[in-house]
């Protein structure tokens, strides 16, 4: 019965839960590693993003005789340059929209409640019910209006608190970078060097995966992104929709996310839209509608091909779940998480039939 998949799995489970039923009962003994783990997280992850972005380009340039130092110092002169292009002409620009957009939104909010009176009087007579729908919706657009200099208030509070962490990410990012582009080689030896034998060779195998995993991810994701962001913007500056670069920049951060992303990127622009001028709306849901057709029939396939492999409706599961745990970076981590995981699964499953074929050989 032990080598019962199904008993292997339910005895799994159970020391799963078990372990972590010990570290909730012990968690204070752990306070100052969680303390340590959440100030290095970010930077840690911002760093690797930037390292499996760059490492296209120092393969590039060791292909054609760079040494490894030489091809670092390429790579974070190339970041700096693009940072302060970025801060120069870009950075100005969407200051100016963040600026105009916070003055204008007590304006937005009472159009808004304008627009929503007027359809009231034109619709006439109404059920009671969607008559106390719409009266909830223009009770909360004024609450938001309200709630919008507390915002501000308690922004400004953070700020202290903001640059603390600003100054530990800036510190700690490049220095990851440095050292992921100057040892990657050497990560997964040094991890397997403790094992031997099959599992050395099978734990090899697994690493690889997982990192070539996250390498087509997080390149072909952030391209996917930049494409359709600029796509986005052409668009939306073609038409003289407000806020265009403000909001091509924000689809961009939100098109990482797959599936919901581009859905929540276009809320925004709608909203804008219907503002500004109600005919606009045509405009701009048709500009995110061939867009994302483009994307999801051209840019994507070409990109990213099958290369997760996971069915949509799993990654919206996934990404429900995940937000509902963690937030914002739940959702952000919840699709290159699962593709991990699954390679470790896929990993496992094909020893286990390996382990299977041998023994089946010897009986």
């Amino acid at each position: 019965m032990t080598r019962k998949l199904w008993f292997q799995v339910a005895v799994g489970i159970l020391l799963a839960l078990l372990i972590i039923k010990f570290f909730v009962e012990v968690k204070w003994l752990f306070e100052p590693i969680i303390i340590i783990i959440k100030t290095i997280f970010i930077p840690l992850l911002i760093g690797g993003v930037l390292y499996y972005i760059t490492v296209p380009i120092q393969t590039f340039l060791e292909k054609y005789k760079f040494p490894r130092w030489a091809s670092i110092l390429s790579i974070f002169v190339l970041l700096g340059l693009s940072i302060w292009v970025a801060i120069a002409f870009i950075g100005p620009i969407i200051t100016e929209q963040v600026t105009n957009l916070v003055k204008n939104i007590p304006g937005i909010i009472t159009e808004a409640q304008a627009l929503v009176l007027k359809l009231i009087e034109e619709t006439g007579n109404l059920p009671d019910w969607v008559k106390t729908e719409i009266n909830n919706v223009t009770d909360s657009l004024k609450s938001i209006s309200f709630d919008v200099g507390k915002i501000a208030v308690q922004l400004s509070s953070s700020v202290i608190t903001g640059t603390f962490q600003g100054v530990i990410i800036t510190i700690l990012s490049p220095f990851f970078l440095f050292f992921m582009l100057k040892d990657h080689e050497k990560f997964i030896p040094a991890v397997t060097r403790i094992f031997s034998g099959e599992t050395k060779a099978w734990l090899t195998k697994t690493l690889k995966d997982i990192d070539e995993v996250l390498r087509l991810y997080i390149q072909g994701q952030i391209l996917i992104s930049f494409i359709l962001a600029l796509m986005l913007f052409i668009g939306y500056w073609a038409v003289g929709l407000n806020f265009a670069l403000l909001l091509a920049v924000f689809a961009f951060f939100m098109n990482i996310i797959p599936f919901i992303g581009p859905w929540i990127a276009y809320m925004p622009a709608l909203i804008i839209s219907l503002i500004q001028d109600p005919m606009l709306v045509i405009w701009v849901s048709l500009i995110t509608l061939v867009a994302n057709q483009i994307d999801a029939n051209l840019i994507t396939p070409n990109i990213m091909g099958k290369t997760l492999k996971i069915h949509p409706l799993t990654i919206i599961t996934i990404l429900l779940a995940a937000g509902k745990i963690a937030g914002f970076f739940g959702i952000l981590l919840a699709v290159p998480g699962y593709a991990v995981g699954k390679t470790i699964v896929a990993n496992i499953y094909d020893k286990r039939k390996e382990i299977r074929a041998s023994a089946n050989k010897l009986v």
